[in-house]
Order: structure tokens, then C-alpha cells, then sequence
């Protein structure tokens, strides 16, 4: 096949067709990806202004909602431009740009997911010892290796991917770049980066899904052993909302990048990929507001100050 320069644009299919079926599922996606900026925004502020919020587990919700931001940022709006426009090309650096930041926030959620399990651990094992246990080092710690780690692997695959030489076939079935669907349109064999790669991911997902699970069987083991039923009420609404986080978060996963090549077809991949990069950072401020009153009374206090100011 014929080779072309890296320079070359490539060609994203998008997600929809010119359908009348196919605008209305556009126009509900901008719908949600509104909502989800607007709520992970609203979550980002509400802990910034709230002193009753400015506490390690906050802080740690805080940098999820900031993850998931800039993850709904880096796809939907060259998507919405692609779908409008007609123009579907993407250049090689935008591609790789897309693909070193889904990366490094999907890399940094698995590991700050893993920090907020440790964080619910202490809280529910160990609450007197909670501030010198979970204190703002290692709170901040936990933080920035989250983001390093995640980086780290971002820019791994995106310097990869962008190397390989690619054929004249630059279509990508796909509504932005993922290394995985970018590779299958190199003109050598990737047979190598692919299983560095899949190791690689494997990795990322289970360390930190081990520790999660770590930390939650030393929860349950200490919930167990509670007397009070009140006691064990309030550490299950405790931890609910982060096990519901990460059941959605690692299940999307899971089927992305642990899947059998042969099981795999493009309408999945999109369907998948789609529900982690739109749905799920809609869900998580929802999931953590609705179970939290802290949450719920900050947003309403946030109201009051808002009207007061109107007035």
C-alpha cells in the first residue's frame, strides 16, 4: 500500500450520520455534554468556596470532576465542529494531542480512585487517627502521582502511535483518536507495541483496582464488626457513591481494553467509548451530589448567596 508523510491529516468518521435519527442523537449529546460541564464545574466551585468542603475527600472529588472536564473538552467539541462542519480531518498533532490527554485522565482516574478508597478506608477504620493518617502532604501527594502517572503513560502511547508510518487509508472509525484504533491503519507491524501496550493497560487498571479492592475489604471487614446499625448506615452511604464511581469507571474500561481482539467491532468501540467519555463524567457529579448532603447543603448556600447578590 501506498505510504504517506505523518503530516498527512487523518479522517475521523464520526459518531453520526446526516440522518434525521442521527441529529437528534447529537443535539441529546450536546444536551448531556452541557449538563456535564456545567455540573463537574459547579462541583469544582462548590468545594473551592465552601469551607466545610476543604477536606482531603473533597479535595479528591474535586480533581475527579476537574478530570472529567477536561476529558468531555478534549472530545466533544472537535466531534460537535467535525459534525457541523463536514469537515472530519484531524491533524497528526491534534490526534496525538486527543490521545496523550484521554489517556493521562483515564491512567490519573485509575489511581485517584485508588486514593479515594484510601481516603474512605481511614475515615471508616481509623477516624481518630483520620488527620494524621490522610493529612494535606499526603493528600497532595497521592494527587500529583495520579497526574504524573497518567501523564507519564499518555505521552508513552501518544509518542508511539505517531510514530509508525500510515497508509493512504487514513479513515479512523471513530469520533476522536484512540491509539488502539489508530494503529490498526499503520503500514508495519505493530504487532509489538500492541502487547506492550495491552500489558501496559492491564496494568494501569489493576494495580490500582487491587488496591481499591484492598481497601474496601478492610471496610467491609470493620463494618461488619459495628454494633451500632447507625454506625453501619453512614459508612455505607460513605462509601456508595465512590463504589458506584468506580463500578462505572472500570467497567467501561474493562470492556475497552481488555477485550479479545476478536470480540471487538467499531460500532462497540464507539458505543463504549461514548458512555466513558460523555455519560459517565455526567453521572459522577450527579451520583456524588444526590447521596451527599454536605454537597447539597453547599450548593444551596451557594443559591442563597447568588439571590442575595441579585437582589
Amino acid at each position: 500500500m501506498e505510504k504517506r508523510n505523518v503530516t498527512s491529516d487523518f479522517i475521523l468518521l464520526g459518531l453520526f450520520k446526516d440522518t434525521r435519527p442521527h441529529l437528534f442523537l447529537f443535539v441529546l449529546v450536546m444536551t448531556m455534554t452541557t449538563a456535564s460541564l456545567t455540573g463537574n464545574a459547579l462541583t469544582i466551585l462548590l468545594i473551592h468556596q465552601d469551607s466545610r468542603l476543604h477536606t482531603p475527600m473533597y479535595f479528591l472529588l474535586s480533581q475527579l470532576s476537574l478530570m472529567d472536564l477536561i476529558l468531555v473538552s478534549n472530545v466533544v467539541p472537535k466531534m460537535a465542529a467535525n459534525y457541523v462542519s463536514g469537515m472530519k480531518s484531524i491533524s497528526p498533532a491534534g490526534c496525538g494531542l486527543q490521545i496523550f490527554v484521554s489517556v493521562t485522565l483515564g491512567g490519573g482516574e485509575c489511581f485517584l480512585l485508588a486514593s479515594m478508597s484510601y481516603d474512605r478506608y481511614v475515615a471508616i477504620c481509623h477516624p481518630l487517627r483520620y488527620s494524621v493518617l490522610m493529612n494535606w502532604r499526603l493528600c497532595w501527594q497521592m494527587t500529583l502521582g495520579s497526574w504524573f502517572l497518567g501523564a507519564a503513560d499518555g505521552l508513552m502511547q501518544a509518542a508511539a502511535t505517531l510514530s509508525f508510518p500510515y497508509c493512504s487509508a487514513r479513515e479512523i472509525d471513530h469520533f476522536f483518536c484512540e491509539g488502539p484504533m489508530l494503529v490498526r491503519l499503520a503500514c508495519t507491524d505493530t504487532s509489538v507495541y500492541e502487547n506492550v501496550m495491552y500489558i501496559c493497560c492491564v496494568l494501569m487498571l489493576l494495580i490500582p483496582f487491587c488496591l481499591i479492592l484492598i481497601s474496601y475489604s478492610l471496610i467491609l471487614s470493620a463494618v461488619v464488626q459495628m454494633r451500632s446499625t447507625e454506625a453501619r448506615k453512614k459508612a455505607f452511604a460513605t462509601c456508595s457513591s465512590h463504589l458506584t464511581v468506580v463500578g462505572l469507571f472500570y467497567g467501561a474500561a474493562i470492556f475497552t481494553y481488555m477485550r479479545p481482539k476478536s470480540y471487538r467491532s467499531a460500532n462497540h468501540d464507539k458505543i463504549v467509548s461514548a458512555f466513558y467519555t460523555i455519560f459517565t463524567p455526567l453521572l459522577n457529579p450527579l451520583i456524588y451530589s444526590l447521596r451527599n448532603n454536605e454537597v447539597k447543603g453547599a450548593f444551596t448556600k451557594w443559591l442563597g448567596k447568588c439571590r442575595i447578590l441579585k437582589c
